[in-house]
């Protein structure tokens, strides 16, 4: 867009651009194709998210069977059935702190891709402000024109009479 910008033909006066519109559709048309895939990028960390906490469920399950296993062992003798205990509430702990920290890297994640997603969208949105300003303008300039070659006319319509024409 920029280089569109640069490279439009400037009014004299006014200082206004004349942009081709068949350029600008088509670098709209781009926007519209490469904010899809950003909010693929942002499903794909919401999607390594539900891998991550699936593995830390995985690697709970099979902590916590494993202690109770040796739990189930060791079970006749007292001192052993003391360090099964003991051997299953660290598998616990250590499940419940491999859950905890998936769901705080689920959530800084899923909030990065909030914040990326709301970036992209407000990126576009002031190029499609600063499209639409030009665009505007540009309608104004022309309308502009209109009326003052009709007032300039002797029949009162634009463009009859008016024996110049513009380079």
């Amino acid at each position: 867009m920029e280089t569109l910008v640069s490279t439009s033909k400037v009014m004299p006066v006014t200082g206004t651009l004349l942009i081709d519109r068949q350029k600008i559709i088509e670098l709209v048309d781009q926007l519209r194709l490469e904010i899809p895939q950003e909010v693929k990028a942002a499903e794909e960390v919401l999607s390594q998210k539900d891998q991550i906490m699936n593995s830390a469920m995985l690697e709970a399950r099979r902590a916590k069977s494993k202690a109770e296993e040796e739990f189930r062992e060791r079970f006749s003798q007292n001192e052993l059935h003391r360090k099964a205990e003991e051997a299953l509430r660290d598998a616990e702990q250590r499940a419940a702190r491999i859950i905890e920290q998936a769901e705080t890297q689920a959530k800084l994640r899923h909030t990065e891709a909030d914040a990326y997603a709301l970036s992209s969208l407000r990126s576009l949105e002031r190029e499609l402000n600063s499209i639409n300003g030009s665009v505007r303008k540009g309608i104004d300039m022309l309308a502009g024109n209109a009326l003052v070659n009709s007032a300039n006319s002797p029949s009162g319509m634009p463009g009859f009479g008016n024996a110049q024409s513009e380079d």
